[in-house]
């Protein structure tokens, strides 16, 4: 049995004599921005922590600094998120021009649980008193580590049957987040991921020419 196999079960198409690699590529093809989303359980909140601390142990990162950070919100937790995000934004967006803003806080909060994502700055800062040699590029690395677990645990959601979008509500929600849910201060916020069951489909999506944005030299 393989490492996928053991983590995600006997996938359809290997039971219909497919193999893992075709569920790789139609995982990353049907990974979408959903934004109708339901508190309604896909799959029990057991196997959510499994499918996330999975892509947190296995996402790699530059000098495998492992400078990224997750925190789970579910349930009133997931609620209170989104709680502060809207009371937060209500003191800079116009009164005028709030409701749009409402109905995005309702349709995140209307979804089953939020994924925060941090990264950590007290090993980056290490790193760049280690290398000095790199020190301007240390943090836009631990960026592009969060990203990719980011995508990773997105396509995983996505697999487990899971609708999810991603938002940047930070800098401006940081502090009360900390504050809220005891997160250390060298923790620093990058993204927040709203997930649910999907209520509506992602719309269609547009590609550019793939030959403008890939070349290959043989």
């Amino acid at each position: 049995m393989g490492l996928l196999t053991k983590f995600f079960g006997e996938s359809s198409a290997e039971a219909n004599g497919g193999n893992h690699a075709t569920d790789f590529y139609s995982a990353v093809e049907a990974r979408r921005s959903i934004y109708g989303i339901s508190k309604e359980a896909v799959v029990s909140d057991a196997r959510i922590q499994e499918v996330i601390e999975y892509a947190v142990k296995h996402t790699p990162s530059a000098f495998n600094a492992q400078t990224q950070r997750v925190v789970v919100l579910l349930g009133e937790h997931h609620d209170k998120l989104w709680d502060i995000t809207t009371e937060t934004l209500k003191k800079i967006v116009p009164e005028n021009d709030f409701a749009d803003t409402q109905g995005k806080m309702d349709a995140f909060r209307s979804g089953y649980g939020t994924i925060l994502f941090f990264e950590e700055q007290s090993i980056i800062e290490s790193l760049q008193e280690q290398f000095p040699l790199y020190e301007d590029k240390f943090p836009v690395w631990s960026s592009e580590g969060n990203g990719m677990l980011q995508y990773v645990v997105w396509t995983s959601l996505e697999l487990e049957g899971f609708g999810v979008n991603l938002q940047h509500y930070n800098p401006l929600i940081d502090e009360e987040v900390k504050q809220q849910w005891g997160i250390p201060t060298t923790w620093k916020l990058a993204a927040q991921m709203p997930f649910g069951k999907p209520t509506t489909p992602a719309g269609a999506k547009e590609f550019q020419p793939i030959e403008e944005r890939m070349k290959v030299f043989k």
